[in-house]
């Protein structure tokens, strides 16, 4: 008899704890530095236009950056991925009124892909789980102006800014011809082909494409206003 007590005080201590053992799993689960950017790829899109709004009119957020750095010490999980121009004019945490922990930045001049800042968004998506990327340009970009002057003049820039040249030539035989500003023409089509090229990166972005984890767009920043414009 108490053999059997023991046996049955055994099994239904067992069962309570197969019971809690899920909940207890979950309580010990490390939550994201922010959980505000947890989001969809549409609600993190809503989100990054609704700052630059907010950066448009002048009514931008006042930051905390005591705050986040402490939660931000434990890891990040940015919302958003931005490839932007370097030029010290666009700076996309500023444009988006974000703060620290928000948005996974990788600038170059011309804001072009290649294996450096391929590599990064693929670790922002596979790693951080980031749901959005943004190609930025932006009006009048000196990148895509002087390879525009390099590719009519047929002339060879000095030092290393050929290989920027390289990388924006495909855009700018693009709009060879067509109606319209070249310059604006030419910022415009190069957003879009690496819109096109982080879309068809295999195997991690394409992936999380296709299967609607990540969202890919462009956007064009006007310097007067600071609007950002979507590009379809």
């Amino acid at each position: 008899m108490i053999a059997r007590r023991s046996a049955l005080k055994l099994a239904t201590a067992a069962a309570a704890g197969l019971a809690i053992a899920p909940q207890a799993l979950a309580a010990n689960a490390q939550a994201p530095p922010k959980p505000e950017n947890v989001l969809s790829p549409d609600a993190a899109l809503d989100r990054l236009m609704r700052g630059n709004a907010r950066y448009v009119e002048g009514v931008g957020r006042r930051q905390n950056f005591k705050h986040e750095r402490e939660a931000l010490s434990r890891g990040q999980n940015p919302f958003a991925a931005v490839l932007s121009c370097a030029d010290s004019r666009v700076a996309p945490e500023f444009c988006f009124d974000a703060g620290l922990g928000d948005i996974f930045v990788c600038r170059v001049a011309g804001n072009f892909i290649n294996d450096d800042i391929l590599a990064s968004f693929e670790y922002a998506v596979q790693a951080l789980n980031t749901p959005l990327i943004m190609v930025l340009g932006h009006e009048a970009c000196g990148a895509v102006d002087a390879t525009i002057k390099s590719v009519k003049d047929g002339t060879t820039l000095p030092g290393h800014l050929p290989a920027l040249v390289a990388a924006l030539t495909p855009a700018v035989n693009a709009v060879q011809g067509a109606p319209g500003d070249m310059l604006a023409n030419a910022i415009r089509r190069n957003v879009m082909l690496n819109v096109e090229k982080l879309k068809a990166a295999a195997p991690i972005l394409s992936a999380a494409a296709d299967s609607k984890k990540i969202r890919i767009v462009g956007g064009v920043y006007a310097l007067k206003s600071g609007r950002v414009e979507l590009l379809a």
